[in-house]
This record gives C-alpha cells, structure tokens and sequence, in this order.
C-alpha cells in the first residue's frame, strides 16, 4: 500500500471513499436514510474545491491499494477554530472497512503529523463523534480527550470530542 499526496485527479475517488466509509462507520450512528442520501457527486464537488485551493498549510494525503486504487486518505493543516493550545488538525481521515485494522490510519496519521512538523507544527487536535468506534484508534495513539461539543446531523444530537496531541514529535510518529 503506497501513501502519496492527492491531487485534483484524485477528486472522485476521494469522494467515494469519503461516502462509502461514512456508510459503514456511522450506520448505527445517523439515520439509513440520511447515509442512503449521501451524494458522491456532491462530495466530489467539495473535494476539488478543496484540492483545488490547497495552501501549503494545509494538505491531502491517499492511500492506494497494490493496483492504484485509493482505499482511503486523511487531511490536515492548520486549526481551524483558534485553539490556543493546538495549532494543527487531523481534519478527516477515512479507510474503507476492507482496509482498516491494517496500519493504515496509523501510517496516514503519521503523514499528516509528519507534514505538521515540517511546517512548524508539532501539536495536533482530531474531533471525531464520541460514540465512533475509532474513538480507542486515537487513544490508542496517545491522543488526550481535551475538548467536547454537541452538534447536529441530520436532525440527530451528537457529542463530538477532541483528542489532541500536545507534542506529536514524541507521540504519534
């Protein structure tokens, strides 16, 4: 499995992988219907607005299986709220359920954070759904439950917590 920088081709198969993971990680989570509804199309349209204004500071990376197909990817950059204490994000990150419990989030968690450092970033928060199942996949890398909100999707109430990383040079990679 070959990591590397996506790019504005990469736009559709992105958007596959963005919904078909959504379908399987949040089917006990959101409403069928509302995951029934997720539009490839429109994913796809935010993925090449997004791949097409990547600033240096923030960025995409896939991950491809052994004959180019892309089976998930991961993004990050800086932190978009103004945490005072964390300045980098883990924005998403989404492995199709054949492929997980592989080493791939762990390889492209690492990327990202690796990608961080070399900006000038060495701490690093992800929110993620608390009742998500990769909620362990995060602790098990060191990150700390630091911050908690309630959202909604969907018309569902949801509590989304961070976990962050105060020093990934010691932590995740």
């Amino acid at each position: 499995m070959a990591i590397r920088k996506a790019n504005l081709a990469d736009a559709p198969a992105i958007a596959r992988v963005h919904v078909d993971a959504w379908r399987t990680t949040y089917k006990n989570l959101m409403p069928a219907k509302f995951l029934a509804d997720l539009s490839y199309e429109e994913r796809e349209a935010k993925w090449v607005k997004i791949l097409s204004n990547i600033a240096q500071d923030n960025f995409t990376y896939i991950v491809e299986d052994e004959i180019g197909q892309i089976v998930g990817f991961a993004s990050g950059g800086q932190e978009r709220t103004g945490d005072r204490f964390y300045q980098g994000e883990l924005y998403a990150i989404y492995i199709l359920e054949k492929y997980q419990r592989q080493g791939l989030g762990y390889r492209l968690i690492s990327t990202i954070a690796t990608k961080l450092i070399e900006s000038g970033i060495s701490s690093m928060l992800v929110w993620v759904l608390a009742d998500n199942p990769a909620s362990r996949f995060y602790q098990s890398l060191g990150g700390q439950q630091v911050n908690q909100k309630q959202i909604e999707i969907a018309t569902v109430q949801l509590i989304e917590v961070a976990y962050g990383w105060t020093d990934t040079r010691k932590g995740i990679i």
